[in-house]
């Protein structure tokens, strides 16, 4: 019962929870803790700090970590599936209709889309920058990481500059910040071990592998599964990571890239299920479907080996004073990666008028002031596009 009750739960958070990570977070709190009453205040605080700590997208691990708790690694996946499945539907089918349209007889919202994705990408920079870079070492930090990614962009580099930017922030940077202090105290050690070695086997073999057997779906998985691994913030700082996989190779187009970052805005769920999205437009994917299913389970399965792996860990991990310090530092670099992204591609991708100009700011301006939802911004850009474009 308490596995049904799980995926129930989830499915009504996948399919009501709009406006990113943060604004999931508080809709599970609302839910697990306060209606559910699954865990406490304490034990729920320092959950979403373990799933900071980690890389991945944060609201989907706290609702694998929950279903953990209540139902095992069954229930862990299924509330991955209920969480995740409604927008990654939504994403999927809306790039399997780009391929039956013509795409030059709809630029008009099209376009308005690249252009919404401006204003999403301005804001989670600077609400990300006001939070993670509030002192001038980590804004430092935050300029060079995006100076150098800038110029030298690509995966290696940015894997580069976020471990030079951890290891930095453990001599440099001090951290001052109070933890929860109630334990969360779950899960088995054992397990926890299996599945940190199933994420660093992955990590470690897929690039062998594809290099050996350099067939299309390996290599689509191996590169998902890298920027899975990798980003460290919530779902916003998966867009340079994924661009620098799948545009340069030629994999998606640029346009068609940002018209569905704009998209995966304004669905609910997590931002992540854009991967299924990218998958199901890829020129190298088997087909639609099965593209999408690969590039969607690539993305997710690092959070899942390692939200079970290190929650029984997790208790020794959080008062190590130098990880903590390397997190302020990862944290700054990641806020540089993701201005320049919004540099390139997202900018120069979609602004060549006053026109869009004005139409980003607007966005922008309905974001972060009125604080209008991301779908419904989406939206009203869409729609404002058919007429002045």
């Amino acid at each position: 019962m308490n596995i049904l009750e799980v995926f129930i739960t989830s499915l009504k958070l996948g399919l009501t929870s709009f406006g990113g990570p943060i604004a999931h977070l508080s809709f599970f709190r609302e839910e697990f803790v306060q209606k559910k009453k699954w865990m406490s205040e304490e034990s729920y605080a320092d959950l979403v700090a373990l799933c900071q700590f980690l890389p991945g997208p944060a609201s989907s691990q706290v609702g694998m970590a929950v279903g953990y708790f209540r139902s095992g690694v069954l229930g862990a996946f299924l509330a991955w599936i209920g969480f995740t499945l409604p927008s990654a539907l939504l994403l999927i089918a809306f790039g399997l209709g780009l391929a039956t349209i013509d795409l030059a007889a709809h630029q008009h919202w099209l376009h308005g889309l690249k252009v919404v994705a401006v204003a999403v990408v301005a804001q989670a920079v600077l609400g990300m920058g006001k939070k993670l870079c509030p002192d001038k070492e980590r804004l430092t930090l935050a300029i060079f990481s995006s100076a150098i990614v800038f110029f030298l962009n690509s995966a290696i580099i940015q894997v580069l500059v976020l471990a030079l930017a951890g290891l930095m922030g453990s001599y440099f940077l001090k951290t001052q910040s109070t933890l929860p202090n109630e334990s969360l105290g779950k899960g088995s050690r054992k397990l926890g071990i299996v599945f940190l070695s199933l994420f660093f086997l992955l990590l470690a073999l897929l690039p062998v592998l594809k290099s050996f057997y350099p067939v299309q779906s390996l290599m689509l998985f191996d590169s998902f599964y890298r920027a899975g691994s990798l980003v460290f913030g919530g779902g916003h700082v998966v867009l340079p990571l994924l661009q620098a996989e799948v545009v340069p190779t030629g994999w998606v187009s640029k346009d068609l890239f940002l018209a569905g970052y704009g998209l995966a805005n304004a669905v609910p769920g997590p931002l992540f299920t854009f991967s299924a999205y990218l998958g199901a437009v890829s020129s190298v994917g088997p087909n639609g479907w099965i593209g999408a299913f690969i590039c969607l389970v690539a993305v997710f399965l690092p959070s899942f080996f390692l939200v079970i792996g290190i929650l029984p860990f997790w208790e020794k991990i959080r008062v190590v004073p130098k990880i903590r310090q390397a997190m302020l530092g990862l944290n700054a670099a990641v806020v540089g990666i993701l201005f320049a992204a919004f540099c390139h591609p997202v900018w120069i991708s979609a602004i060549f008028s006053l026109k869009d100009f004005g139409l980003a700011i607007v966005g922008f301006l309905l974001l972060e002031f009125v604080k209008l939802p991301s779908w419904a911004v989406v939206l009203m850009t869409v729609a404002v596009s058919f007429f002045i474009y």
